[in-house]
């Protein structure tokens, strides 16, 4: 398993290289200070998963998460804070780590890491959709039934949610989060997609 050390602070990134060498199925790929750093190594050296901070200058580690390209490597998020974890899971991290990562914990990360690439590799069994997306948007969570959604919109590095009632803002891209949805939308411009459940007619433009 090859992963990517993400972190503003250099003996924090020390810190976790140590602790992943006493998992001898695991190979540390690279390690990067900032958020562009961090795509820029994504993209060149394809890690199967980052152990990312949540609070850097520049790009926080959530941004980082919303501009992976696709597929994204596993992400497990790693700050001294608990407030970010709804975020964190909400951006499809596999965990969360408080700092100081303690050796038990990690442990379990890397559980959690070997669980999804078992997955991945057996053939023939994609996950399930999901019934539900937990999106935090201004300070509210809301709770969006899969079936409740009309249409998919994208804003940057978010996409906006139009179902009834409301239209929040989950922070994803929309390829991101079309791959996660399964058949059930599609694609109709670079920056929408249709719930197909929710289309009565197709009329061809003038």
């Amino acid at each position: 398993m090859r992963v990517l050390i993400v972190d503003d602070e250099a003996p924090a990134r020390r810190r976790m290289r140590r602790l992943l060498g006493a998992f001898p199925d695991v190979a540390v790929a690279g390690e990067a200070g900032d958020g562009p750093q961090a795509l820029e190594l994504v993209a060149r050296l394809s890690p199967d998963a980052v152990f990312l901070d949540v609070q850097m200058p520049g790009a926080s580690g959530l941004d980082v998460a919303a501009s992976l390209p696709e597929p994204a490597p596993a992400l497990v998020f790693v700050t001294a804070h608990d407030r970010y974890a709804l975020q964190a899971f909400d951006a499809a991290a596999l965990d969360y780590l408080l700092k100081p990562v303690e050796p038990e914990r990690l442990a379990r990360a890397i559980a959690r890491l070997r669980g999804r690439d078992a997955i991945a590799r057996r053939a023939g069994s994609p996950a399930p959709p999901p019934r539900n997306l937990l999106i935090a948007d201004r300070g509210r969570t809301h709770v969006i039934a899969i079936a409740d959604i009309a249409w998919l919109e994208a804003a940057d590095n978010y996409v906006v949610v139009h179902a009834s009632p409301g239209a929040p803002l989950m922070r994803r891209t929309l390829t991101g989060l079309l791959a996660d949805l399964g058949d059930g939308f599609v694609r109709c411009h670079r920056g929408a997609a249709v719930a197909l459940a929710r289309v009565r007619q197709v009329q061809p433009r003038a």
